[in-house]
């Protein structure tokens, strides 16, 4: 299947569309992404250049099945089309995250969110505690809390 992203001319993703993919074949019998245009153009009467293709596999900069990252993230609605570097970007999670292009995805000030120790893990598992961290913007940085104290 493929997936496209109906966006506005101002870039915002408006919709989400899952295509056949025969409807993306080209006469080559390879999937082309003109193809899928034409075709969502002519049943929904939408702009061709206003159809971009996404990949439902693909999130932060990375393949969920291990093949090549395509456009950053799969595009979801309320999502901003980056035509220069062709990436979807989600909304800011906060003021202070900046933007890496090459992993298509949004990066804390203070670096990426630090892991659990074993225990605290342990602790999860077991359903005694709920450890994660959270992003304080004030202080601009994780805060480890636990959620069933």
């Amino acid at each position: 299947m493929a997936h496209f992203a109906k966006i506005s001319e101002d870039n915002e993703v408006l919709n989400v569309v899952r295509l056949s993919d025969k409807n993306c074949l080209n006469a080559a019998g390879t999937e082309d992404e003109s193809v899928g245009q034409d075709y969502l153009f002519s049943h929904n009467h939408w702009p061709r250049h206003l159809w971009i293709q996404t990949s439902f596999n693909t999130r932060n900069g990375k393949h969920a099945l291990g093949g090549t990252p395509f456009r950053g993230s799969f595009a979801g609605i309320g999502y901003t089309w980056d035509p220069v570097n062709e990436v979807f970007w989600s909304k800011q999670p906060s003021p202070s995250w900046s933007k890496n292009i090459a992993s298509g995805s949004w990066e804390p000030a203070a670096g990426p969110e630090p892991d659990l120790t074993a225990e605290q893990q342990s602790q999860n598992e077991a359903d005694t505690h709920f450890w994660l961290y959270a992003w304080n913007e004030e202080a601009q940085s994780w805060d480890l809390q636990n959620m069933k104290a």
